[in-house]
């Protein structure tokens, strides 16, 4: 399938060979833009529509790790491209699709392309089985997919959702969990017009859920559950108006 990418990278040299490879040996992905540092890179991130960075860990002003954290969604797999192997531990923590040592090679970069088609093929899959509600036919009810179909779920029943990189877990009142192959962004699209808030880059709680509010920078709130979850700064007058 094809991949749309980036390439972040300070060395000039490095991108262009690194581009020259994918375009001879990998000719699925398109390269959509090129950043040599961390703020060229949350612009072509937050600009384009990504299926995976290529991504350098020591750049200036920062490093690969600082850029992940600056990120209120990563709808896109990373493929760290360092000339450092002490890295492999935070790369494998930030949820890297593959790690390939400088000077690439080839063989290499075409596995670590495959694998990455290979994850982007199976969450296009899943993604066709969940249904967007809509207002006017499904009112007040979402769908997540199981492996014979789909289950409906009511919206009232949704605590909170929390976002595990490329997943989402959505949290019941029954105190069940389910796990889905969407982004936190999602369902946030998804149940906009209810009474959601997202207060954190992982956290869309349910409004009418809350019964505490605990003041700080951002604060805090107390679901019914007697889940506290961190509000950020940013986010806190957002959520103060439901309340007003």
């Amino acid at each position: 399938m094809k991949l749309n990418a980036i390439i972040v990278e300070d060395e000039e040299t490095s991108r262009d060979i690194l581009k020259n490879y994918l375009k001879k040996y990998c000719p699925n992905v398109s390269i959509l833009g090129e950043a040599s540092n961390i703020d060229e890179a949350l612009i072509l991130i937050n600009d384009n529509n990504l299926d995976l960075v290529f991504l350098d860990v020591e750049m200036p002003y920062g490093n690969a790790f600082d850029l992940l954290d600056k990120l209120e969604d990563i709808n896109f797999e990373t493929v760290f491209v360092t000339a450092y192997n002490h890295y492999a531990m935070e790369a494998l923590n930030a949820h890297a699709s593959y790690y390939l040592m400088k000077p690439i090679s080839i063989d290499e970069l075409i596995k670590a392309v495959n694998y990455v088609s290979e994850i982007k093929t199976k969450e296009n899959a899943l993604q066709n089985q969940v249904l967007i509600p809509k207002a006017n036919t499904v009112n007040g009810k979402i769908t997540i997919p199981v492996q014979d179909g789909f289950e409906v779920i009511n919206t009232s029943d949704i605590l909170y959702c929390k976002a595990d990189d490329n997943y989402t877990e959505i949290y019941l009142s029954n105190n069940k969990k389910k796990l889905v192959s969407k982004t936190l962004k999602y369902f946030e699209d998804a149940l906009n017009g209810g009474n959601f808030a997202r207060v954190h880059k992982s956290y869309l709680i349910n409004v009418s859920e809350v019964v505490k509010y605990l003041k700080g920078k951002g604060g805090s709130v107390v679901l019914s559950n007697g889940k506290e979850i961190m509000v950020s700064a940013s986010k806190k007058s957002e959520l103060l108006d439901y309340f007003k």
